[in-house]
């Protein structure tokens, strides 16, 4: 029961520190493949799959029939990568534009340290109250 209410509590943290992990991942692959032909840069809407990752549902539909629609949501924190327009194309067809890139990276990457430091604010708030001081 306590342990549910400590999951919780660390939820939203986790799920956003995750997400920047893996935009990171997806970041990395744009600027490692900036020579590529062809190669099509990938991001997340941060945002959009956080919510995601937050929904949760309690409605249940059940599928009828084989013809119908799968009437399950998407698993909570999944999330569609989504190509990127680049501003100036390149001629051979690559996405990438490396500047850019680097700067969501860069954002990224502090965003995701800020998201370690609050989680350990949260910890350390957790520690203080088990201890009752």
């Amino acid at each position: 029961m306590i342990l549910d209410k400590i999951v919780r509590y660390f939820s939203e943290s986790t799920q956003a520190l995750n997400l920047r992990a893996r935009r990171s991942e997806v970041l990395a692959s744009n600027i490692a493949n900036a020579d590529t032909p062809h190669y099509k840069a990938r991001d997340l809407d941060f945002r959009s799959a956080l919510t995601s990752a937050m929904q949760k549902s309690d409605l249940l539909l059940t599928q009828t029939h084989d013809a119908h629609l799968d009437p399950r949501p998407a698993a909570p924190g999944s999330f569609r990568l989504q190509y990127r327009i680049p501003a100036q194309a390149s001629i051979d067809g690559n996405t990438v534009e490396v500047d850019a890139e680097v700067g969501r990276y860069s954002d990224n990457a502090l965003r995701y340290r800020a998201a370690l430091t609050f989680i350990n604010e949260e910890i350390s708030h957790v520690r203080t109250a088990i201890k009752g001081e």
